[in-house]
């Protein structure tokens, strides 16, 4: 999964176009599901967001998705989970504090970013964590507008 990770931020911006095209369709269907079939949605959409981004992002499922203003890498994969920049302890080759074998993952954010035409956003303030949402659809979140 990391490498998975490390090459999801390397290509940031293919990933950010492919999100273009891919969201309002993605986001549309889910409203329209969500109408119909209500909160049974949930379960699967859930397990495809899982193993989608599981995979290619080696996504946390916080339930507060800002992949798309971090570079394509997720600041949940941080040991320390900070969400607004790195901790202080990047060590001088880019390198985790606590993790020694893993890249710091803001440095990755950074990079990422750095590509992506919304790469701007990554300056932007992240609220606090609300960990009742933990293991929830981010997706689906943005499709019911909560």
């Amino acid at each position: 999964m990391y490498q998975v990770r490390l090459w999801s931020t390397r290509h940031s911006r293919s990933m950010e176009r492919l999100y273009e095209i891919m969201n309002p369709a993605v986001l549309l269907f889910l409203r329209c599901m969500t109408r119909i079939l209500g909160r049974r949605l949930d379960r699967p959409v859930t397990a495809i967001e899982r193993t989608m981004k599981g995979f290619l992002f080696d996504c946390q499922m916080c339930g507060d998705c800002v992949l798309s203003k971090t570079g394509m890498s997720c600041p949940m994969n941080c040991p320390k989970t900070m969400r607004n920049g790195p901790c202080g302890g990047v060590r001088a080759n880019g390198m985790c504090e606590v993790k020694p074998d893993m890249r710091c993952v803001w440095v990755e954010a950074w990079a990422g970013a750095k590509d992506m035409t919304s790469g701007g956003d990554i300056k932007q303030v992240q609220f606090l964590l609300d960990y009742r949402d933990k293991g929830k659809s981010s997706w689906l979140k943005v499709a019911r507008d909560e």
